[in-house]
Parts: structure tokens; sequence; C-alpha cells
């Protein structure tokens, strides 16, 4: 998948947090640390460092949303970032995103904190984000 196919599915999935421009998901794809994945209407994006990581961003294209895409690129990634030595994965997202959270935890994904007014809305309201973890096997 092309990165301006990135920034367009990244844009129509994200207002808060604010989506990413094709520059910035560049500079991720070529970051040796991340990883991405990509499906035919999604991608999600983890960086690694040392046996931890980070899930960066999972954006599925609302017209294709409930297709199943959005699980099996954490699949993929979870996947990805286990062959790698990874026994510890960590993610934070808006609270107000039910569906992901829903989707994290049939990962086993656990909450680990809240930042309070973490997201920045446009009319100078926030959203606080949420913190999950999950422990995989080691590799």
């Amino acid at each position: 998948m092309n990165t301006d196919r990135m920034a367009d599915i990244h844009a129509r999935s994200f207002t808060v947090p604010r989506s990413w421009s094709a520059t910035e998901l560049d500079s991720f794809r070529m970051d040796p640390k991340v990883i991405t994945i990509t499906s035919e209407n999604g991608f999600a994006m983890g960086q690694v460092i040392l046996d931890e990581a980070e899930v960066l961003t999972v954006a599925v294209d609302p017209d294709a949303r409930r297709s199943g895409e959005g699980r099996q690129l954490m699949t993929d990634l979870l996947a990805a970032v286990q062959a790698r030595g990874v026994t510890r994965v960590f993610l934070e997202v808006n609270v107000n995103n039910s569906a992901a959270i829903a989707l994290y935890r049939t990962f086993g994904f656990s909450d680990s904190g809240l930042r309070r007014g973490y997201y920045a809305v446009g009319d100078g309201t926030s959203h606080d984000a949420l913190l999950m973890q999950v422990t995989l096997k080691a590799a």
C-alpha cells in the first residue's frame, strides 16, 4: 500500500487524535524499529524497542470496517513483534473508541493507566487516553 493511500485511510479514521500526513507515515516506514502491516483497506504500525513494542496506530478504511481487517492487522502485527523477541506490547487509545478497546481486549490487552486530557480536540476540549498492555509468550 502506498503512503498516500495510508494517509487517506488515517485521515478518514482519526480526527482525535489528529491524523498523520503521508510525510509522517513515510518517516515511520523508514525507521527500522517500526513494523508496518498493510491490507487492502488498512494498516497497522508498531515500534519495537528491545523486548517491548508500542502499537503506534491501527487504521481501517471506514467503508471496510466490520470485515475482520482490523483483527487481522492486529494478529499480524502482534506476530511480527513477537518474532522480533517482544514480550510486552503497549498502546494508548481514545477512551471514546469503544470498538478499538473491545478489539484490543480480545487480544488480551488490559487497562494499565489513564492519561487525562491527552488528546486535544479542535473545539478546545480534550479526551482521555486509555493505556493498555499485553504480555506475549517468548518466541
